[in-house]
């Protein structure tokens, strides 16, 4: 068996560098971490061979998970524990690895093939909350996911494992200008709603006007500031949740995922 890669070996180092942003945009690469994310990366690279780059793997994981890794069509780099962990942003490594392809794709997509459902997250901060309305966007159907400029990076660590593999799933658009996108994508006909508390549209009264029938641009804005009311201005209606009881206020996600349910049922 060739001898392990440690932390200072070439191709750790090479990776290491994809923890940071810069570095992902320079390589063009980013990594997923854990059996989730990497299968589903790995079931992306059967129809596009490019979307998996390598895999680094501890001892321990290359056993745990012989099935998978004997699958893989990538290079399998097995690696010390250290070494894997250097590579990871979890307090507890799971010791698999996956270098992928970035995967996102131009905004004018979203105007070229309008789908029936897409999500934008205008100055959306958070990683974790990224990731998990992106996992609900997936869960809920939609096909595009925009990152508008000032969000999360959906490559950072925490995004791709809160998603927990969909970001394989959908398209997704980064750094998108949305106040430039949004009427682009109302011209070729889709309602654009932006969530806002304050909004003068209950949910139940958008999907009884019709108004989540689609094709639907869902704006969530950040999460302590909510939407830019310039922004929202842009959207075809600001729709607030109803709530019967007395909570101030709805979790960002939470909220999304409550909007794009409601849109899911939505005839």
């Amino acid at each position: 068996m060739p001898d392990l890669l440690t932390e200072r070996s070439a191709r750790i180092a090479t990776a290491r560098k994809l923890t940071r942003r810069s570095g992902r945009d320079d390589a063009g690469a980013f990594l997923a971490e854990g059996r989730q994310a990497v299968s589903e990366a790995l079931a992306e690279a059967q129809d596009d061979p490019g979307a998996v780059l390598e895999l680094f793997v501890t001892e321990a994981a290359a056993a745990a998970h012989r099935d998978l890794l004997a699958a893989a069509r990538v290079p399998v780099h097995v690696a010390t524990d250290r070494a894997v962990a250097s590579l990871s942003e979890t307090v507890t490594p799971q010791g698999l690895v996956a270098v992928c392809a970035l995967r996102d794709v131009p905004a004018e997509t979203l105007v070229a093939d309008p789908p029936r459902l897409a999500v934008a997250l205008a100055e959306l901060a958070d990683p974790g909350n990224a990731g998990t309305v992106l996992r609900t966007a997936d869960a809920c159907g939609a096909r595009t996911v925009v990152f508008g400029a000032g969000s999360a990076d959906p490559y950072n660590g925490k995004v791709v494992r809160s998603s927990a593999g969909s970001l394989f799933h959908v398209d997704v658009v980064r750094s998108a200008p949305l106040a430039e996108l949004v009427p682009q994508v109302q011209a070729v006909g889709m309602t654009v709603l932006a969530a806002d508390g304050g909004g003068e549209v209950a949910l139940d009264a958008a999907a009884q006007e019709g108004l989540l029938a689609g094709p639907v641009l869902w704006l969530f804005g950040n999460e302590a500031r909510g939407l830019d009311p310039a922004l929202g201005a842009l959207a075809d209606a600001r729709v607030r949740i109803p709530m019967r009881g007395r909570a101030e206020s709805l979790n960002l996600s939470v909220a999304a995922s409550i909007c794009l349910y409601a849109t899911q049922l939505a005839p």
